[in-house]
């Protein structure tokens, strides 16, 4: 870190820290102020680690693209006021001339990257130039957002409130990903935003506030990574208008109801995902197949070219052939790889060895809960729960879809974060079940020794 980052460093986690108090202030539950408290210097602490990892350790996007191209067009604005026009405009107009890099123009073909350097190039104007303290904005940005999500867990199920802090604001991997200067901290951040802000629109509160919003977060997802946007945001909207289906008594209209619902959400989504098709480009529904078989064989090139980074490429275990059959043949080994790969003997960074841990913890409970309900009665605790529905179904299509299209493990472990919660969440419910299961066992058992024997007069 340079003397300005250190300098400016404990100045602005001051003003983040009163700023996050005086947030904290307006909470009236005494346990949720403590894990208010808990996330925000975890992902103060987190930002530095993310700040020592991308200067010492690695290069990688965050500086050698995002802060080095948002610092310059910084730069270039004070230079020339004229050039602050190339911040509202689209990331494919800006002048090579006027790049740190010229070679970079190509990325902003790609208005998900140029949305990055957007945003560095305006905090640069706040922070004086500092990536120390432009990490910690973005990553208090994404605090920001999984503690809304952590509050619309929390208000499903209050009881569970370790388990969902656990997934959603402690977990290692989502915690340091989303705690720098990337696309991982806004798209997660919005995703937070979002699940909240509809979620209390549906309740009929603060309407104008939360319709702002749920347009800010879903605009910031779909500039950053809309592929996300569109696997999520159904899945949400059908799992919260079904909880409100629990009011409806008469069975018969419940069940009419809930296939209308699905039927027209399917069809909102279609008609929401043709409309994305020259954004999503390779990830439109006519392209997604062979971009996944694609995304296979660039990274299978870079490796024998000994390009930097391809170290951690790794053998998904089953051949992807590009299409829709092929995608359901290989789901199981996109699961292993996305949930519990890699293992410790494929590692060869710090950060993959974070992600080798929380995949055997995960592994380990996953079988731990199968050996001990086995799979029909989880599947039956599953198909009671609706919110577990709703996490496991996000959790591995979302998994499915980043294991078989990113063979990398450095890549892979900052790609799946959006589903990690969800996924860890799903287990956390189901550990729930069977708790409640074997607690009922146990009562019943106790009634049945605690009644007397019946003995017979004559017997006496």
């Amino acid at each position: 870190m340079t003397l300005l980052d250190l300098v400016l460093l404990p100045f602005y986690i001051g003003i983040l820290y009163l700023i996050f108090r005086r947030w904290r202030k307006k909470i009236p539950n005494e346990t949720l102020k403590k894990y208010h408290r808990q996330a925000f210097w975890v992902k103060i602490f987190a930002s530095i680690l993310f700040v020592i990892y991308y200067t010492y350790l690695t290069g990688g996007d965050s500086r050698g693209l995002y802060f080095k191209e948002g610092f310059n067009l910084y730069n270039q604005i004070l230079l020339n006021f004229d050039n602050l026009k190339y911040v509202f405009d689209k990331g494919i107009n800006i002048d090579p001339n006027i790049l740190a890099d010229p070679g970079n123009i190509g990325y902003f073909g790609s208005e998900a990257n140029f949305m990055v350097v957007r945003i560095t190039t305006i905090l640069c104007f706040l922070t004086f130039g500092s990536y120390a303290v432009i990490n910690l904005f973005f990553g208090c940005f994404a605090l920001t957002g999984l503690w809304k999500m952590f509050l619309f867990f929390y208000e499903q199920r209050p009881s569970l409130h370790k388990a969902f802090a656990i997934s959603v604001l402690f977990f290692p991997s989502v915690v340091f990903w989303s705690s720098g200067l990337l696309k991982d901290p806004l798209s997660i951040g919005s995703m937070g935003w979002l699940t909240y802000s509809l979620y209390q629109l549906l309740k009929g509160k603060r309407i104008l506030k939360n319709a702002i919003i749920l347009f800010l977060s879903v605009y910031m997802l779909a500039a950053t990574k809309v592929y996300i946007l569109l696997a999520y945001a159904p899945l949400l909207v059908l799992y919260l208008l079904l909880i409100k289906l629990k009011v409806v008594r008469i069975t018969v209209f419940k069940y009419i109801v809930t296939l209308c619902i699905i039927v027209l959400s399917i069809f909102v989504f279609s008609k929401t995902y043709n409309s994305y098709d020259d954004d999503l480009d390779n990830y439109a529904v006519e392209n997604l197949t062979s971009t996944l078989a694609t995304n296979n064989e660039v990274y299978a090139a870079m490796a024998k070219g000994g390009k930097e980074g391809t170290d951690s490429n790794f053998k998904l275990g089953a051949t992807f052939d590009g299409t829709f059959t092929g995608i359901i043949k290989v789901a199981p080994y996109a699961i292993v790889a996305t949930f519990y790969r890699p293992f410790f003997w494929e590692t060869n960074k710090i950060s993959q060895l974070m992600a080798a841990f929380e995949s055997i913890i995960l592994l380990f409970f996953t079988l731990k809960f199968l050996l001990r309900a086995g799979p029909f009665r989880i599947l039956k605790y599953i198909l009671s729960d609706p919110l577990c529905i709703f996490c496991l179904l996000f959790g591995l299509v979302f998994g499915i879809f980043v294991g078989i299209s990113t063979p990398n493990f450095g890549t892979l472990v900052r790609y799946k974060i959006p589903c990690m919660p969800f996924y860890s969440i799903a287990l956390f419910l189901i550990q729930s079940k069977i708790t409640e299961k074997a607690k009922k066992k146990k009562e019943r058992q106790s009634q049945v020794q605690a009644i007397p024997a019946f003995v017979p007069a004559n017997a006496i």
